[in-house]
């Protein structure tokens, strides 16, 4: 099948452009020809690779316009896979998308990333649009799917929830790793991704420091370099923060940074020689986290804040939660898996019965599946036309 997704894509370092990556991989494995349509920004010059055909600059309406225009007339492009995330789209809450759909004359497949339970007047209505017109939704938790069905008003018969997809990380020995980052002898908590403010790390920082009392060879690493667009706005402003926490909690024997961008090989390294996975999100209503995704995936004991992807995706044992988002309770739950190998392998073992199943060659296999159906059985609303009255 012919297909082109639009969304950011590498070289720009950003979690909707690593998923685009990672989908279009599982989905040529599966005998689909994905091409790419690539939302830029004014503050880097990105050099892509030849499956970009289309470059459109987030914040010119024209490019959104002229993107739909070239994939009509492309007659081998069968259906489109739009990436949605508020941030990355120009325009008020990222309404220059809704240029490209109401000239698409091809289906396409709404893949979800952020889908708020109380959002801002426009940001709702410029995804209730963007849901009415698709012939197929993807989202990734079933609360989700139930909050495009009643706040949203999207066709509960389009819509489909598959997982976010992992790598087929190798594994390996947690001592021979541990030994290779020269982390010998230490209890490791981790947590990775592109570093700025609502990832919660100081929150993480200060719980160490309560761990630390009953376990002083603890050791958190904070892998990953800060996102490349805040610093390229605010500098190192955020992490020097976190390192001054650091300095001023006396935890520099304690806390590492791993300031880089880490490649997939990488990180499945870091998270097999990790004894626990910190996810601690101050926003409840984060609807998807990559980052954690891939920690299920490498079948860690997780520790992780109460946020809404957390408590789906970790339900059923698969991982300790925080309900009121204070250190000192991600610091209990840390040290209740440090004392307790028979829980910790068991939070191990029921994540990674879990991650098994979302592989990305797996996960490409579903959505291929959805695509046939879409394009065999002719699953396309066209009844909708856009109200910019609502907007």
């Amino acid at each position: 099948m012919a297909i082109v997704n639009l969304g950011t894509y590498p070289p720009k370092q950003c979690g909707i452009a690593t998923f685009s990556n990672d989908l279009r991989n599982s989905l040529t494995i599966h005998d689909n020809d994905v091409k790419v349509i690539a939302i830029s920004d004014n503050s880097y010059s990105y050099q892509y690779s030849e499956e970009v055909i289309f470059e459109i600059n987030q914040n010119q309406k024209k490019d959104y316009i002229n993107a739909a225009h070239m994939v009509n007339r492309s007659d081998d492009i069968e259906l489109v896979i739009l990436q949605h995330e508020y941030g990355i789209f120009g325009g008020k809450s990222g309404q220059y998308i809704l240029e490209f759909t109401k000239l698409l004359r091809k289906p396409y497949v709404l893949v979800t990333h952020t889908v708020l339970p109380k959002p801002e007047r426009h940001r709702k209505q410029v995804l209730k649009q963007i849901s009415r017109k698709a012939s197929g939704i993807v989202c990734m938790t079933e609360q989700s799917k139930e909050l495009l069905v009643n706040l949203y008003g999207a066709t509960p018969e389009v819509i489909s929830v598959i997982g976010h997809g992992v790598p087929e990380f190798k594994g390996g020995s947690q001592a021979e790793l541990k030994e290779k980052y020269n982390l010998t002898g230490k209890q490791v908590i981790s947590t990775f991704g592109l570093i700025g403010p609502g990832k919660g790390l100081e929150l993480g920082i200060k719980a160490v420091k309560k761990v630390t009392q009953q376990y002083p060879d603890v050791l958190f690493l904070i892998l990953g370099q800060t996102h490349p667009m805040l610093k390229k706005t605010e500098g190192e402003k955020y992490r020097e923060m976190l390192e001054d926490l650091v300095e001023k909690l006396d935890l520099k024997d304690n806390v590492r940074f791993v300031n880089k961008y880490l490649t997939d090989d990488e990180i499945g390294e870091y998270l097999y020689a990790t004894d626990i996975y910190l996810s601690p999100y101050p926003n409840k209503d984060q609807a998807v986290s990559g980052t954690l995704a891939f920690a299920v995936g490498c079948g860690r004991a997780i520790v992780a804040t109460a946020y809404s992807y957390a408590k789906e995706v970790l339900s059923d044992n698969r991982g300790l939660m925080d309900e009121k988002i204070d250190p000192d309770n991600l610091a209990r739950l840390m040290v209740q898996i440090l004392s307790d190998e028979e829980l910790k392998e068991t939070l191990q073992n029921n994540a990674l019965a879990l991650g098994k199943e979302w592989t990305w060659p797996s996960i490409g296999m579903k959505y291929t599946d959805m695509f046939h159906q879409i394009i065999n059985g002719g699953n396309r609303q066209e009844g909708y036309r856009y109200n910019y009255a609502e907007l």
